[in-house]
Parts: C-alpha cells; structure tokens; sequence
C-alpha cells in the first residue's frame, strides 16, 4: 500500500511538471498582437464629437499672422519681465533714514 502512494505521487508529480513546462511553451502572443491598439482607437474614436467636421464648413476668419505674432511676443515677454511684487511684511512707517542714531 505504502509503495502504491509512492508510485502515485511520482506520476502525479511527473505528469503536474510535465503540464507546467508545456504550459510556459504555450504561445497567446498572436492572439493578443492582432487585437494591439484597439482599445486605443475606439477610444480615441468615441472622443471625437464629429469626425467631418472639416467637411461641414470652411474655417472662421481668425487673426492674421502679423497680429498673432504680435501677440505671441507680448505674451512672452510679460514672463520676461514680470512686474515686482511689493513686500507684503513692510508696514511703512517711517522713512529709514537713520535718525536716532546712537548719540554719535
């Protein structure tokens, strides 16, 4: 009876180890390759409100080139030189001139 478990486990052992390193030869690369991105597009898709929106109308007149430059440049620059801020802890009194100085 003992030798019967031993033989029993060995197979048990032999055919779990054997099923285990066909499993890892397995291969669902494809399955998942052909499905790659999908998920991506639909969801790309479906934020789009109107995918013709192009066709439906000409643009709006806008700005032209000269003013938006021009407005770029401002805009950048306002970062260039930003207008300093006053010290919020001075309360202003006095004139910090140094009167009283010690009695020199």
């Amino acid at each position: 009876m003992k030798l019967d478990c031993i033989v029993f486990a060995r197979r048990a052992l032999l055919i779990v180890s054997a099923c285990a390193v066909l499993g890892g030869c397995m291969s669902s690369s494809p399955i998942w390759d052909a499905h790659f991105g999908e998920s991506v597009r639909a969801i790309t898709r479906a934020q789009i409100i109107d995918p013709q929106a192009g066709e439906h109308r000409p643009s709006t007149p806008g700005i032209d080139g000269n003013s938006a430059a021009s407005a770029m440049d401002a805009y950048d620059k306002s970062f260039k030189a930003p207008v300093p801020a006053a010290n919020p802890f001075v309360i202003g009194i006095g004139g910090g001139s140094g009167a009283g100085g010690g009695g020199q």
